[in-house]
């Protein structure tokens, strides 16, 4: 984990998420913490990685996602160097079978 990440703010806001329930609630707190084109910025990200994971080429997930090859390269980057973040979730979520793990 990143040690710059890890502050009190950080934490009391992963906390408050943490509490949401569903994802009408989900809807209703990230409208109002984040922008539109933050919250579209991280779901463009979160696609990529699935996209990668799944094996498709960066000129695909450009076209699908509308993610420029810089961002693609970025999430790339995060799968394969970053916290496993990514593939917990994937793994939650059930996708380890569709996924491709490089």
């Amino acid at each position: 984990m990143n040690s710059k990440l890890k502050t009190n703010e950080v934490d009391h806001l992963f906390d408050a998420i943490l509490t949401l329930k569903s994802k009408d609630e989900c809807y209703k707190f990230f409208e109002d913490v984040c922008t539109i084109n933050e919250l579209l910025s991280m779901a463009q990200r979160y696609e990529v990685a699935k996209m990668l994971r799944e094996g498709d080429t960066y000129l695909n997930i450009a076209k699908a996602t509308g993610a420029s090859t810089a961002t693609i390269s970025r999430v790339n980057r995060s799968l394969n160097y970053g916290a496993d973040g990514y593939d917990m979730v994937f793994s939650r979520l059930g996708y380890e079978d569709n996924l491709k793990r490089k």
